[in-house]
C-alpha cells in the first residue's frame, strides 16, 4: 500500500510541488509562531517574585533645581512615609519594575564572566514589594561602610556565578552577597528570568528618585490626587509622576502580545489559503480519478479503504514537506539561536508539525469521504 502511494505522488510529482512548497512555507512560518509562543508561555508560568498590586512608582524629577538637593532627597522619603495611607516606602534606580529602563553590567568570579541586570535599592526595597529571601537577609544601613559593598543576588546569579558554591559571604567584583532570593523578573511575567543584583544605595547617592510607595488595602485615587499636589507644592519647580505598577504590567505585557497577535493572524491567513489550496487540490483529484476509484471499489474495496488511500496520500505529502523544514528548524535548537534553551525550539517543533498534520487531516476528511461515497457501477458506465 505504501508503495502504491509513493508512485501514485510520484506520477503526479509537478501537482504535488506546489503543495509541498506550500507545507513546507506552512511549516517555517508556524515554527516561528510557535516559537514565539512556547518561549512567552514558558516565562510566564514561572513566578514573578515579587507583587505589585498596591504599589506605586513616585518619579521625582527636580529639573533646574540644584540646591540643597540630598536634603530634599531625604525629606521626601519622611513625608512619604508619614502618610496614613502608605504601608512603606522604598528608594531605588530608574529601572524599576515594569519599566522602560534596564542597567546591565557585566560581573566575575573564578574566572566566571555573567550579564546582570543591576538594581540600586535601599533596605526597604525587599519589604514594599514582598520579596521572600531563599538564603542569607537583606542589606541594612549597617552594612554600608565595609571594604565592600553589600549585594542580594537572585538565585539564576548564584547558579551562574557561584555553580554549586554558597554564595552567602563571597565577594565578586567588589561585591559581597549577604542574600539571596528566588525569581526576580522585573519586565513582568514575560520576561525571562536573568541574573540579577540587588545593590544598596548609599547615603551619597542623589541622582535616583525613584520612590515606591506600597499603600494600604482601600487606598483610592483621591489619594494619587492629593500625593502629587503636596508634594508639588512642597518641592517648588520639581515633577511628580505617579506610575501605578500595574499599570505599568499592563503596558509591558502589551509589548509582548501585539506581535505575537500580529503574527498569529498573518499565519492564520496563510493557513487558511493553504487549506483552501489543499481541499481543492483534492476534490478536483477526485474528479479525475473516478474510473481508479470505481475500480477499486468493484475488486472489494471498502469506502473505508478508499477515504483511507486519499488520507495516507496527503500525509505522505505532508511528511516529504515536513522532512525538508525540519532540516532547516532543528539548526535552531542546534547552534543555539537567540540564546534561547533547546526545549523552546523542540516544543515548537513538535507544535508546529501536530499542527501541519491536523490542517491536512482535516483538509483530506470531507473529500475522502466523498470519495468514498462513488458507486463503482455508475464510475465505470461514466468511463
Amino acid at each position: 500500500m505504501i508503495r502504491h502511494l509513493f508512485r501514485l505522488i510520484w506520477n503526479k510529482k509537478k501537482t504535488h510541488a506546489l503543495l509541498m512548497v506550500e507545507i513546507w512555507a506552512s511549516f517555517l512560518v508556524l515554527f516561528g509562531l510557535a516559537s514565539m509562543i512556547v518561549f512567552n508561555v514558558s516565562n510566564y508560568v514561572e513566578p514573578l517574585g515579587f507583587t505589585y498590586e498596591r504599589v506605586w512608582a513616585v518619579d521625582f524629577n527636580n529639573n533646574q533645581d540644584t540646591t540643597a538637593i540630598p536634603d530634599k532627597v531625604n525629606t521626601i522619603l519622611q513625608r512619604l512615609k508619614a502618610y496614613p495611607e502608605v504601608e512603606s516606602v522604598s528608594r531605588m534606580s530608574s529601572n524599576f519594575p515594569f519599566s522602560a529602563s534596564t542597567m546591565n553590567n557585566g560581573v566575575d568570579y573564578k574566572k566566571r564572566h555573567v550579564m546582570a541586570h543591576f538594581y540600586t535599592t535601599d533596605a526597604a526595597f525587599a519589604q514594599t514589594l514582598d520579596m521572600p529571601l531563599v538564603a542569607g537577609r537583606w542589606y541594612t544601613k549597617a552594612d554600608l561602610g565595609g571594604k565592600y559593598k553589600p549585594v542580594v543576588i537572585n538565585r539564576k546569579a548564584q547558579e551562574a556565578l557561584f555553580v554549586d558554591e554558597n554564595p552567602l559571604g563571597k565577594v565578586f567584583s567588589n561585591f559581597r552577597v549577604v542574600g539571596v532570593i528566588d525569581n526576580f523578573k522585573a519586565k513582568g511575567e514575560f520576561m525571562t528570568n536573568a541574573p540579577a543584583v540587588f545593590e544598596m544605595m548609599d547615603g551619597k547617592n542623589t541622582w535616583d528618585k525613584i520612590y515606591l510607595v506600597k499603600t494600604k488595602p482601600g487606598t483610592d485615587a483621591m489619594f494619587e490626587a492629593r500625593l502629587v499636589k503636596e508634594m508639588s507644592t512642597m518641592l517648588v519647580g520639581w515633577n511628580v509622576e505617579v506610575n501605578p505598577l500595574i499599570d505599568s504590567r499592563k503596558n509591558q505585557h502589551n509589548l509582548t502580545l501585539v506581535p505575537v497577535i500580529i503574527f498569529l493572524i498573518v499565519c492564520s491567513f496563510l493557513l487558511i489559503n493553504v487549506a483552501l489550496g489543499l481541499f481543492g487540490v483534492l476534490n478536483l483529484s477526485i474528479a479525475k480519478r473516478r474510473s481508479e476509484i470505481g475500480l477499486r471499489r468493484a475488486i472489494g474495496a471498502t469506502a473505508k479503504n478508499v477515504s483511507w488511500q486519499f488520507v495516507a496520500e496527503i500525509w505522505v505529502l505532508a511528511t516529504f514537506s515536513l522532512l525538508f523544514g525540519l532540516l532547516f528548524a532543528v539548526q535552531f535548537p542546534l547552534m543555539h539561536v537567540f540564546d534561547l534553551a533547546s526545549g523552546v525550539y523542540i516544543g515548537a517543533i513538535a507544535l508546529a508539525v501536530g499542527i501541519i498534520y491536523g490542517l491536512v487531516t482535516l483538509c483530506a476528511l470531507f473529500p475522502s469521504r466523498q470519495a468514498a461515497t462513488i458507486h463503482p457501477a455508475v464510475a465505470l458506465h461514466e468511463e
